[in-house]
C-alpha cells in the first residue's frame, strides 16, 4: 500500500475522496480512503479530509477499473460484415460492466494502409468513446510499406501490439510472413498477438461437412477442431522460439492447446496466453441447437466441452493463462450479422463472434472469486493489472496506487442479477449468457476521477474518453536483450554448425 502524507494536500482539497472501502490490488488487500486530484490518485490513507465530492464505499470492494484488452469495435470482419457496436455503444457497455479502459483492434484488410486504418479508427473513437482506449493493429497486407514504414511509425506513436491471423482466407499470414512480423516486433519493441488455428485443417473439415450436406451453424464447432488450434499454437510457438520473441496466444479454448503452452513456458519460452468467458461458461452443447439457433454461440475458436472448461479454470489459477478478455465481437441476430441468408445461413456464411464486454467481469467475479476458484487479488490481476502490464499501460493503469489514474470501481458484492439482453447496453439483440445468474455487480465506475456510472446511470458525455499511447509491453521489455536479426542468425549458425 502506498500512502501520501495528507498534510501536503491541506492547501488543496481533494476533487474526490472514496472512503471506508476494502481496497484490493493484484498483490494487496487493505482498508483505506483514496484521495483524487486532477484525475490521479493523490493519497491513500485512513481518515482523509473531506473532498469536493465524497463517496462512502460502506465496506465494499474498491478495485482497479477493468481493462478489456481484446475486443472488436466498429470493425469490419474478414467477410465484410460490420460489428454491431460503435465506439459509443461499446464503451458505454464496457463501463456498465466495470471497465475503464478498452484496447480494441484497428483492422487492416488486404489493400488497406496501416496508417490510414489507424487514422480512421482513431477519429471514430475520439468522437464517441466514453472511457479510455488504446489500440492494437491487425495486419493482413504485409508489404514493404507496412513492414518498413507504417508499422514502425505506429509503434512509436503508442500502438505497440500487432495481431496476426493463422486462419481466415482474407486475413491469414503464412509462416514466413509471421517471422517477418516477429522480427519487426523484436526490433521495434512490440508484442505479437496470434489467432492460432490451422486454416487448412478447418477448410478441409469444412469441405467434408458440406459434401455430406451438413451446413447448419452448429457444424462450425466441428470444422474448427481443437486439434487445429493446438497444431497452429505449437507451430507459432516454435516460430517465436526461433527468434526468441514474446507472443500472446489469444482466446485459448482447448485443453491440449493449454498443455502445449504450459510445456513451452516450462522450457523458458516468452509465451503468454489469454482465455475468455465463452470458454469458461459455454460449451459445444450450447452450439448444438436446431436450425440456425446455434449461431448465437459460434465464435472462433468455438466453446469446447466440460473437460476443456475445467482446463481453462486451471490455466487461470496456475498462471499459464495470464489474461482474461471478452473477445467482444458483436453481431446482430439478423441479415447484417449472424444470419446473412436468414434461416438458410450455413456455418461458413454467418459472422463469427460473441458479445460479452459488459458481462466479462461480473461472470468472473461471481463464478471465480465468490465461488472460491480465485482470490480477489487474482481477480484483479486477470481483469486489470495483467492487461496493463502486458500492453504497456502500467503503472498508469491497472492498479490503485499513488500517481496512477483514478480508475476505480466499487463493487456491490451482494447484488444478484439474472443476465438478460434487456439489462445490457451494447447494440446486440441477444446475449449468449441469457438467464445465467450472477452475484456481484459494479455499482460505481470512475475513470480518471470522473464518475462514469453511478446508480445505474451514465454520467459522462460521448467522446470524453482519452486515447492511451502504450509503452513497450512488459513481456517485450523483459525479453529484449539488445538482439537484432543478424545476431540471431549468427547465433543459429554458431549453435548448429
Amino acid at each position: 500500500m502506498t500512502t501520501v502524507n495528507t498534510q501536503t494536500h491541506l492547501n488543496r482539497a481533494f476533487d474526490l475522496v472514496i472512503r471506508n472501502g476494502r481496497v484490493a490490488t493484484a498483490t494487496d488487500i487493505f482498508e483505506a480512503d483514496i484521495g483524487v486530484i486532477n484525475g490521479k490518485i493523490a493519497a491513500i490513507a485512513e481518515g482523509l479530509p473531506v473532498g469536493k465530492r465524497d463517496i462512502d464505499a460502506c465496506g465494499r470492494w474498491v478495485l482497479p477499473g477493468g481493462i478489456d484488452s481484446h475486443c472488436h469495435v466498429e470493425q469490419l470482419s474478414g467477410m465484410g460484415l460490420m460489428c454491431a457496436d460503435d465506439f459509443y455503444s461499446a464503451t458505454v457497455s464496457a463501463a456498465f460492466g466495470g471497465n475503464t479502459t478498452i484496447i480494441p483492434f484497428a483492422a487492416q484488410h488486404r489493400g488497406d494502409s496501416v496508417r490510414e486504418v489507424l487514422e480512421d479508427y482513431s477519429a471514430r473513437a475520439e468522437e464517441k468513446a466514453v472511457i479510455d482506449y488504446g489500440f492494437h493493429v491487425i495486419v493482413a497486407n504485409l508489404d514493404d510499406q507496412a513492414l518498413k514504414i507504417d508499422l514502425p511509425q505506429a509503434i512509436r506513436q503508442g500502438v505497440t501490439s500487432i495481431k496476426v491471423f493463422m486462419t481466415y482466407e482474407r486475413m491469414k499470414l503464412d509462416d514466413y510472413q509471421i517471422l517477418d512480423v516477429l522480427a519487426l516486433a523484436d526490433r521495434e519493441g512490440a508484442l505479437v498477438m496470434v489467432h492460432a488455428e490451422n486454416n487448412d485443417v478447418i477448410r478441409w473439415l469444412g469441405d467434408r461437412l458440406v459434401e455430406r450436406g451438413l451446413y447448419a451453424p452448429k457444424y462450425h464447432a466441428v470444422a474448427h477442431s481443437g486439434l487445429a488450434e493446438t497444431e497452429a499454437t505449437n507451430r507459432v510457438v516454435t516460430l517465436s522460439r526461433i527468434l526468441e520473441t514474446p507472443i500472446m496466444i489469444v482466446h485459448v479454448s482447448e485443453a491440449e492447446t493449454l498443455d502445449c503452452i504450459r510445456q513451452a513456458q516450462q522450457k523458458g519460452a516468452a509465451l503468454y496466453a489469454e482465455t475468455c468467458p465463452q470458454y469458461l461458461f459455454l460449451t459445444a452443447a450450447d452450439i448444438d441447437k436446431p436450425g440456425v439457433e446455434g449461431a448465437k454461440f459460434c465464435c472462433s475458436p468455438p466453446p469446447r466441452d466440460e473437460r476443456c472448461q475445467r482446463a481453462m479454470w486451471q490455466g487461470l489459477t496456475e498462471g499459464t493463462l495470464s489474461i482474461y478478455s471478452s473477445d467482444h465481437a458483436p453481431y446482430r441476430w439478423d441479415e447484417t450479422g449472424k444470419l446473412p441468408k436468414g434461416e438458410k445461413t450455413g456455418f461458413r456464411e454467418m459472422a463469427n463472434g460473441l458479445p460479452g464486454i459488459e458481462v466479462r467481469m461480473p461472470l468472473l467475479f461471481s463464478e471465480g472469486y465468490l465461488k472460491g476458484r480465485l482470490t480477489i487479488n487474482e481477480f484483479v490481476a486477470l481483469t486489470a493489472t495483467n492487461h496493463a502490464r502486458t500492453y504497456g499501460l502500467y503503472p498508469r493503469k491497472g492498479s490503485i496506487a499513488v500517481g496512477a489514474d483514478a480508475d476505480i470501481v466499487i463493487w456491490d458484492e451482494e447484488r444478484e442479477i439474472t443476465i438478460t439482453n434487456d439489462l445490457l447496453h451494447d447494440n446486440v439483440d441477444y446475449t449468449p449468457y441469457e438467464g445465467m445468474k450472477v452475484t456481484g455487480w459494479p455499482d460505481t465506475v470512475i475513470n480518471r476521477g470522473r464518475i462514469v456510472i453511478d446508480n445505474g446511470e451514465l454520467k459522462v458525455a460521448r467522446g470524453s474518453g482519452e486515447f492511451l499511447p502504450c509503452g513497450v509491453p512488459e513481456p517485450v521489455a523483459k525479453a529484449r536483450a539488445s538482439r537484432d536479426p543478424e545476431a540471431l542468425i549468427r547465433k543459429l549458425v554458431d549453435t548448429t554448425l
